[in-house]
């Protein structure tokens, strides 16, 4: 039986209005089991997904691929086709399925009111049931619980194709993955295991090219100072060879200059200086050819962006309904300009329905927010990107300057029609810093953003003046930047009952 890969071959892509190419004779072999794929928001990531399953075609190349291959996006808009299926079914795969993942038997019926959690679990659950032989998953693990997540990886686990994941969970990344292709635009790289294993080849690679730089800028000044010595030592033989200046009578030195013409003695100086003038052009040319990845500092935020004000919003305790029998309660709740605040909870235990209910009563001027929901509509996202483009040229350079600091390529960015989700997010924030905000709401801000990206916004976030409400399941960053911590915790002897509690 013929093991299943996917293979792609002298690959090229471009978006339509694009200047550049985003991907330039790309040749990639996917093997069975999985493979990570990383690199920053922009870098072609979700396009290359669709590529390598069939929803997208090369310019140029060609992909080989099994029969069948399935591309399981980002969004959670709208269910899955086959979700009803899979909930009416009575196989033995639908249970198992059904029953790993945690999938509800009327999930199919109230689509509009679940958790986007709940609805990336029952979009992940379809893919599997439908047994295809390549999958493609692109950011599995958004919105997820900690629970959620351990559901997911237990799924992927048994998975027997050939799997390519985009994700910016790096326990997924190390736990389940071969290989990891990491874009670099221009490149993309293929290193082996898991990401951590990948990243840290990615770095010795890249101290091996600091050296060699060095090396290479060393070697030219030398050979820059050695020139200017036999060019001063040329000189000086040009002069000696030179009639110029003696008389006809003096017979002796005019003898002299001849005699060296003849030898070729005096010539040598200028044969070293042209041999040098070699190697300077090869040793010009090999530092060209060196490239090192720059890191820029993160220093993105201007004065004026802390409240005068005693709060930014008090709120009385109160209850929320969140559908059939299930309510969350919560005390009286308020903010100060400079708190830093993490809110966490399971998945549809009703906090983006509590930071709904907080935004409604800010005290906090509209144009000094921040709010970055869990997900951004296309409309949306086309709207904001326009926003940008009709930025003036100062706040337009602004504007690409923080974009370039959370990890993105702000060019490529205001050329695309289509921003990935990652992007467009980071676009909402840095159109949101330039206007020096009060308050930055943020409902799972490590959806939909690359590994290295997270590291950006993380810092960004921590020189942060203003007030930060910080909606998570990514521990590791909310305990990096979060100084409070109010958690939403549900009652099991109290069906649908769930309480958030203040340190």
């Amino acid at each position: 039986m013929r093991i299943p890969s996917i293979q792609i071959q002298n690959l090229s892509f471009t978006f339509d209005g694009a200047t550049r190419p985003l991907f330039s004779h790309l040749s990639v072999h996917f093997p069975s089991g999985w493979t990570g794929v990383v690199g920053a928001n922009g870098t072609g990531k979700s396009t290359l997904l669709k590529l390598a399953t069939g929803r997208l075609h090369p310019q140029q190349g060609r992909v080989v691929r099994p029969a069948t291959a399935l591309y399981c996006r980002q969004r959670t808009d709208s269910a899955p086709a086959h979700l009803t299926a899979l909930m009416v079914a009575a196989t033995g795969d639908a249970l198992e399925i059904r029953g790993r993942l945690g999938i509800q038997d009327d999930w199919h019926r109230r689509w509009d009111s679940l958790s986007h959690g709940e609805r990336k679990r029952a979009q992940i659950a379809v893919a599997l049931w439908r047994g295809p032989q390549a999958l493609a998953l692109d950011e599995p693990t958004n919105h997820l619980d900690l629970e959620a997540q351990d559901q997911i990886y237990s799924a992927l686990l048994h998975f027997q194709g050939v799997g390519i994941l985009v994700s910016h969970d790096r326990r997924l990344l190390d736990g389940l993955c071969r290989q990891c292709l990491m874009l670099e635009p221009p490149d993309a790289i293929l290193r082996p295991g898991g990401y951590t294993q990948a990243l840290q080849q990615a770095e010795r690679e890249r101290l091996a090219a600091h050296r060699r730089q060095r090396h290479a800028k060393q070697k030219l000044a030398k050979l820059k100072r050695e020139a200017t010595k036999r060019r001063e030592a040329a000189s000086q033989a040009d002069r000696k060879r030179s009639k110029r200046g003696v008389t006809r009578r003096d017979h002796d030195t005019r003898s002299k200059i001849h005699l060296a013409r003849l030898s070729g003695k005096d010539g040598a100086a200028g044969r070293r200086l042209r041999q040098i003038g070699g190697r300077l052009k090869q040793a010009q040319a090999t530092l060209n050819d060196l490239r090192v990845k720059k890191r820029h500092t993160l220093g993105v935020w201007l004065p004026g962006a802390t409240s005068r004000r005693n709060t930014l919003f008090q709120l009385p305790a109160g209850s929320l309904h969140l559908g059939s029998d299930r309510w969350l309660h919560y005390p009286e709740l308020s903010m100060r300009p400079d708190d830093r605040i993490a809110l966490s909870g399971p998945n549809g235990s009703g906090k983006s329905r509590l930071i709904d209910r907080i935004v409604r009563s800010l005290n906090v001027d509209a144009d000094r927010l921040i709010f970055l929901p869990q997900e951004i509509d296309k409309q949306t996202a086309r709207d904001i990107l326009a926003s940008a483009r009709a930025l003036s040229g100062e706040r337009l350079g602004q504007l690409m300057t923080i974009v370039s600091r959370l990890g993105s390529r702000p060019r490529r960015l205001l050329e695309s029609t289509t921003p990935s989700p990652g992007e467009i997010r980071k676009t909402l924030l840095a159109m949101g810093i330039i206007r020096t905000p009060h308050l930055i709401i943020m409902d799972e801000p490590t959806n939909h953003l690359d590994l290295p990206s997270i590291s950006c916004l993380e810092a960004v976030l921590a020189d942060a003046p203003c007030g930060l409400l910080l909606v998570s399941h990514d521990r590791r960053f909310l305990a990096a930047l979060a100084r409070h911590h109010w958690q939403i915790r549900t009652d099991p002897t109290a069906s649908g009952e769930g309480r958030l509690v203040l340190p």
